[in-house]
């Protein structure tokens, strides 16, 4: 089943930041490599769901015009929302997934980060079609996810992925994989997918 909402309530009661991302150079080096996995220099719209305290999102920030950043829980958006309160075009703020995807709204760069694999068949379902249909074309999906055994989620991160690769829309430009994460980059197609030599025009 999908993880329920209270399961994080607790965990954020308890520590403000609950998975140390403050502290772990794990957790450092990982924003730092999801952040430089992005093919374009610039994005004209970003949206992360799940943004937990903001330490991605201050990264995501610097390459982006404007930005959405939601998580779930009310302590989280308050820490992120701190996080980034001097970085303009910044907007954080409560929403829970994926019911509550915004509507109305296109992204040229949507990033999943430790994210799908909290949700059940449907709900990963739900999550990944509302990714693909607002997802610009030519647009950037950026997935990480931890891949040792968790209790708590729903399926293997590497499942996730699987899902991703399966969609009709979506072609994989990157892949980086070792033994803790995996960290994907999928484009919106069409028009076709290109590299970042393709886009500079070097290739």
């Amino acid at each position: 089943m999908t993880t329920p909402v209270n399961f994080f309530e607790r965990m954020y009661a308890e520590s403000a930041d609950p998975w140390s991302f403050d502290t772990r150079w794990y957790d450092a080096r990982k924003h730092d490599l999801t952040v430089a996995a992005l093919p374009r220099r610039r994005y004209r719209s970003g949206f992360e769901p799940g943004c937990s305290t903001g330490m991605l999102t201050a990264r995501l920030a610097a390459r982006c015009d404007r930005l959405l950043a939601v998580d779930a829980v009310d302590a989280a958006v308050t820490t992120a929302a701190e996080r980034v309160a001097d970085r303009p075009g910044v907007r954080v703020h409560r929403a829970a997934m994926p019911h509550e995807w915004p509507a109305g709204e296109t992204f040229d760069l949507i990033v999943l980060s430790e994210l799908g694999y909290y949700f059940d068949d449907a709900d990963l379902a739900r999550l990944l079609d509302h990714a693909v249909a607002t997802l610009e074309p030519g647009g950037d999906l950026v997935a990480v996810h931890w891949r040792w055994p968790v209790t708590e989620h729903a399926r293997p991160g590497d499942e996730v992925h699987a899902a991703l690769a399966s969609l009709p829309g979506l072609t994989r430009t990157a892949r980086h994989e070792e033994a803790d994460f995996l960290l994907e980059v999928f484009t919106r197609t069409p028009p076709p997918a290109l590299s970042v030599a393709q886009r500079e025009g070097l290739a």
